[in-house]
């Protein structure tokens, strides 16, 4: 059986602290992207909403257009201080999220959260926009609906780096939806990425869960990218950026504050952790239905 993973591959995640200054914000990110580069990564990854504080009043505010692609510079400064980065650094970006606006659309002008990913020769790759919106209510804790201004992605993303193999790439509060991860990974992705803004009370509840729970299910490699936690902004990120191996063990974790964590990926390690544990030969689709028979993808 061939390794979904052709050869171990560095993976970093970046937990920024972003503020109000979206140039500033984007000038920052590649400072610590071509750190990464420099340590050998050749995968890495921004958080949610990186060139923009998190939070419904802003995304209008910070929305850039990026359809048709590829848009202008002026349309779209973060789509090209991205794909320039790429190339600059050599590594496959993926771009955490980005507020995006549909001019195109028929119904008034839709603002979705994008996350776009670049290839080392700065290519764009894939768009993914998130699927599932942040709309919850926890009495006492925190209030929070996007879908008040966001509207939600209609594909699941999966991707193919060359070298590599498959990755999936989702947005924070996908990943409590395990329909799309294991789509992802019956389809032969590796690894699952999820930039995410999680904060106080869904982060200390559920974040490293979650992450455990979607390498338990598929048997593969999960990275969670965070921004760093700023007391000072209206909403306060959980932190914690995190990779999670096939045998859903936690390989690093970083805390609250801004840093870098890098961890190589193991080729192999998925095959032997499916060896042990052969749950790919004993799923029942005689009692329940394949779920990697449906959905909409973009490859």
């Amino acid at each position: 059986m061939a390794s979904l993973l052709k050869q171990s591959l560095k993976l970093a995640l970046i937990q920024l602290a972003s503020g109000a200054d979206k140039a500033h914000n984007l000038s920052h990110a590649r400072t610590k992207v071509l750190e990464a580069a420099k340590a050998g990564a050749k995968l890495v990854v921004l958080p949610e909403c990186f060139n923009s504080p998190y939070g419904t009043k802003y995304f209008d505010k910070y929305a850039e257009t990026l359809l048709p692609s590829p848009p202008s510079e002026e349309q779209s400064p973060s789509f090209h201080a991205l794909s320039k980065l790429a190339k600059e650094a050599n590594v496959y970006l993926v771009g955490g999220s980005i507020p995006e606006r549909d001019e195109g659309s028929k119904d008034d002008k839709k603002l979705y959260n994008t996350s776009l990913t670049f290839a080392p020769s700065g290519e764009l790759l894939a768009t993914h926009r998130k699927v599932h919106l942040f709309d919850i209510d926890i009495p006492g804790k925190i209030k929070f609906k996007e879908s008040e201004v966001l509207s939600p992605g209609n594909k699941i993303t999966l991707l193919d780096l060359p070298e590599y193999g498959k990755i999936a790439i989702a947005i924070c509060y996908d990943i409590r939806f395990p329909e799309l991860a294991t789509i992802a990974a019956r389809k032969g992705a590796f690894l699952l990425l999820y930039p995410g803004a999680f904060n106080l009370t869904t982060g200390a509840l559920h974040w490293e869960l979650l992450a455990r729970a979607r390498a338990t299910d598929n048997q593969v490699y999960v990275g969670l990218c965070s921004p760093a936690r700023a007391m000072k902004a209206e909403y306060n990120a959980w932190g914690h950026s995190m990779v999670v191996d096939p045998n859903a063990a936690v390989l690093e974790q970083l805390d609250e504050k801004e840093g870098t964590l890098i961890q190589e990926l193991q080729a192999g390690k998925i095959e032997e952790t499916r060896k042990g544990v052969p749950l790919y030969g004993q799923r029942r689709f005689d009692v329940y239905p394949d779920v990697s028979r449906g959905g909409k993808f973009e490859e």
